[in-house]
């Protein structure tokens, strides 16, 4: 049995996965080489550098891990077509994407931007801005296990927590659920609206102008999903026409953001270069679920963790 990394886990790592399989044969290269591939079994990577031609000449692969929660830069269609397993690392980014979250929310209701500008600029001023989240509203987009743990601390704070996914059905630590047909419904009532939305057909360009006007003039909103869940251009109408207080983004519909874009300079808008997740435990809460998951492949049982519904695409 062949696996190929396609990134380097940490060279302790790379001996503890030798060790615990020792009849596999591990082989890291980054980037991978595509001969290799083509004798591989299973192969590890982040998803980006996988095209629909090292499909089709990868015949001996059947399970792909993806050490990522994203798959919209895959080839699903060519992988789906050839019955290869994927699975994925959903779960491991709530702790530090929570974190993030909740480190801008806060920095904003306690003005801690103008308290630094002001402190550069050697003002001391009272004159900020703060609020309580005591009592807010907010509307979480995706509520899976990110939301979720966001939703849990928020609760801590004294914060209704209202979730929105295609269904309605019910998710953790919400305090009530809709559906995205009744989005347009509830934004009216929200001091936060976070999307944590993947990239799908049903959610690309979900929100339109028309959601971020019905917004509170004082609402936060915040994309920490995927980047063209959001019509940049009309989030753009929208934070021009004072729509909300600030957006919040970590991530973009074309990524890096490109230098001269106007969200740069916006006084309302905070710029996150897709950092939220960055955490040092990554690769290790990665590695817990490959190696959880090849134990339970070797025996031959088919309920691993985290199998991806390619037609779906999460």
């Amino acid at each position: 049995m062949k696996i190929l990394f396609s990134f380097l886990p940490n060279p302790d790592q790379q001996v503890n996965l030798i060790e615990e399989f020792p009849n596999a044969e591990f082989i890291f290269q980054k980037p991978f080489d595509e001969e290799t591939l083509k004798t591989a079994d299973i192969f590890v990577t982040y998803g980006e550098d996988l095209q629909a031609c090292h499909i089709a000449s990868a015949h001996h692969l059947k399970w792909i891990m993806v050490a990522s929660a994203g798959l919209e830069k895959m080839p699903l269609k060519e992988i789906a077509d050839r019955n290869i397993l994927v699975t994925n690392v959903r779960g491991i980014h709530k702790t530090p994407m929570a974190e993030s979250i909740l480190a801008h929310i806060l920095s904003i209701k306690k003005s801690l931007p103008t308290i630094a500008e002001n402190q550069r600029n050697a003002e001391w001023s009272k004159k900020v801005n703060s609020s309580e989240l005591f009592g807010a509203t907010a509307l979480i987009v995706g509520p899976g296990a990110i939301g979720g743990e966001v939703a849990r601390i928020l609760q801590a704070f004294g914060v209704h927590t209202i979730g929105c996914n295609r269904s309605g059905e019910s998710a953790n630590y919400m305090n009530e659920m809709i559906s995205f047909s009744q989005l347009d419904e509830l934004l009216p009532t929200a001091d936060i609206v976070l999307s944590i939305l993947p990239s799908t057909t049903e959610t690309r360009h979900l929100f339109t102008y028309e959601h971020f006007h019905c917004m509170k003039r004082t609402a936060i909103f915040m994309n920490f999903g995927r980047g063209d869940v959001v019509k940049e251009e009309e989030l753009l109408r929208a934070l021009k026409d004072e729509c909300m207080a600030y957006a919040v983004l970590d991530v973009f519909e074309n990524e890096p953001l490109p230098e001269g874009h106007p969200f740069w300079k916006m006084d309302n808008v905070i710029v996150s270069p897709h950092v939220s997740s960055h955490s040092s435990q990554y690769v290790v809460r990665a590695l817990d679920i490959f190696t959880k998951n090849l134990s339970k492949w070797i025996e031959g049982n088919n309920r691993m963790e985290n199998m991806i519904d390619l037609e779906k695409g999460y």
